[in-house]
């Protein structure tokens, strides 16, 4: 068995996934990769204590494998997140509604195939964002996963956060996240309103 040691987060960038601890007896400081985390539910910030396994990267510097912050568990944890499967069926039964609903006439067919479209664009999205951090390269700007979720992509997006763990324990992005879900729905319930067809024939016709 590895040999683990201990020490203090003392800086982290959180946009490229990647920060150094600073061992508790001293020392050169040791690499920190988000990936190393067994438990990436909470995301890694400076003064957190951690404790480590270290071993020697291919530049020669000490990094830090099989991360955990004090008094956690050491045992691997499960890499698919609490309620990942939960959210991936709300997401479908979302847009099965909605296809329900044009199914019925209340809606047009156009607005599930777009939900269902910009979703899996989302999710995708979100992976590819995932992936990026974890290997530090170029990240997707929040302000299109937003975008995207505002759009209509918002089930993929949730579906991601929960199965892919990412971005879901960030509370200013959920803020924001729930806000687009907020203003998408509204929006949606407007389209389906009387008023919300006839304003826009209107404005329609005037452009």
């Amino acid at each position: 068995m590895s040999m683990r040691h201990q020490g203090k987060i003392t800086s982290w960038k959180d946009d490229k996934g990647f920060g150094f601890i600073t061992p508790d007896n001293g020392g050169e400081q040791v690499f920190l990769h988000i990936s190393a985390f067994q438990n990436r539910q909470r995301r890694p910030a400076p003064g957190q204590l951690v404790t480590y396994e270290l071993s020697i990267d291919n530049q020669r510097r000490a990094r830090a494998e099989k991360v955990a912050r004090a008094g956690e568990s050491t045992n691997k944890t499960n890499e698919s997140a609490s309620g990942g499967p939960l959210a991936a069926v709300f997401a479908v039964a979302f847009i099965a509604v909605l296809a329900a609903l044009a199914f019925k006439g209340r809606l047009s067919y156009i607005v599930p195939a777009v939900y269902a479209g910009v979703s899996i664009v989302t999710f995708i999205a979100y992976g590819f964002d995932k992936i990026a951090a974890e290997k530090g390269e170029w990240r997707t700007p929040e302000s299109t996963l937003h975008f995207l979720d505002l759009a209509g992509g918002w089930p993929g997006g949730l579906a991601a956060q929960r199965l892919l763990r990412h971005k879901s324990s960030k509370s200013s992005f959920q803020g924001v996240f729930w806000t687009t879900v907020a203003l998408n729905g509204g929006l949606l319930a407007w389209g389906m309103s009387a008023q919300g067809p006839m304003l826009l024939k209107f404005l329609l016709g005037a452009a």
